[in-house]
């Protein structure tokens, strides 16, 4: 059998072009790549996406691998696991990288299972070990209250990375790269599953995954009027609104801005924390914040604790304070 060699990432299309995760990846990987002195390969899977192996390699990329098949317009299970491991398999990877998204997170581990090998999602950090040159893989556990470093054994090490954890390159139009087409041999019939309809939810303003500011309200905002000024802070801040998991439950806002392990995963630079305990499951969806300000009467509060900054007080004296004063600033 051949020797397992080079980083590989799989790079996810999102409306017709690359997604962040994407690039993001791709930096890693060409990171990793060069610290082990191989090649930083790119699949792209999916239909009419062709025009898209260029931009792959200016990100990076030294070999694009190419499945393009309208069976493959939508991401479903069993066709991408089947076209992915017949990918591997040919190309013999030694490390394959992933996006912890919802295609990731679903596709990684079936993908482990079939190759016999491991898996960690989720990581936020990836680095070759100088002696070993095994992949060391950093991602939090206990709920995000600690960070595990770990490595693998067996080829391909496969990981997934969190969205944000990773920086992407600068494009490089210049850079030259092989391109290498395989055909996808489905047979529509192991296709067990099908889209009937996609609908698009309609959101205002910045969305949470991509905000660089969010506020973030806990149970103790106490009401959907509540939020209504959390929404003015966010928006006179160019950022987003979260919550914790109580007002979502509450229906006080809605379910898709819930942050946490059940939730939604950020990385935003700033994250206001405004009356919420910060519990080891929300703290697991925001963890990776540069920045974490809290706002809690309770200065025993865990938020408080893992916060960078705190501010101790009833949030309905604070936040008015604060958005005024940071209406000024702007204005000044």
């Amino acid at each position: 059998m051949a020797e397992s060699k080079g980083v590989m990432a799989c790079i996810e299309v999102s409306e017709g072009k690359l997604a962040a995760i994407a690039t993001e990846i791709l930096g890693c990987g060409r990171k990793l790549a060069d610290d082990l002195g191989q090649e930083l390969s790119a699949v792209l899977v999916g239909s009419g996406i062709s025009n898209l192996v260029q931009e792959a390699i200016a990100f990076g990329a030294d070999k694009v691998y190419v499945v393009d098949d309208p069976l493959l317009q939508d991401y479903q299970t069993d066709s991408y696991v089947s076209v992915m491991e017949k990918v591997v398999k040919q190309a013999m990877p030694q490390i394959l990288i992933l996006g912890q998204t919802t295609t990731g997170r679903d596709l990684a581990p079936k993908l482990a299972f079939r190759l016999e090998t491991a898996v960690s999602l989720d990581c936020l950090e990836l680095a070759i070990d100088p002696d070993s040159k095994r992949l060391l893989q950093t991602k939090p556990v206990y709920g995000g209250n600690a960070y595990a470093i770990s490595t693998t054994e067996c080829n391909p090490q496969i990981v997934t990375v969190r969205v944000k954890a990773m920086t992407p390159l600068e494009l490089d139009a210049s850079r030259q790269g092989e391109v290498i087409t395989i055909d996808a041999g489905l047979d529509p019939s192991v296709i067990r599953t099908k889209v009937l309809e996609k609908v698009k939810e309609e959101i205002e303003g910045v969305k949470l995954e991509d905000a660089t500011v969010i506020v973030s309200g806990g149970r103790g905002i106490g009401s959907a009027d509540g939020f209504k000024q959390l929404e003015e802070l966010a928006k006179i801040l160019k950022g987003a609104v979260g919550a914790s998991r109580p007002p979502c439950d509450n229906d006080w806002v809605a379910t898709g801005l819930q942050v946490g392990l059940t939730g939604k995963i950020v990385t935003p630079d700033l994250y206001i924390a405004v009356a919420l305990s910060g519990s080891s499951q929300h703290m697991s969806g925001c963890s990776g914040s540069k920045t974490i300000v809290a706002i809690n009467k309770d200065p025993e509060a865990n938020i408080v604790k893992r916060a960078r900054f705190a501010v101790v007080g009833d949030w309905r004296k604070v936040i008015p304070s604060f958005t005024s004063k940071v209406k000024e600033l702007l204005a000044g």
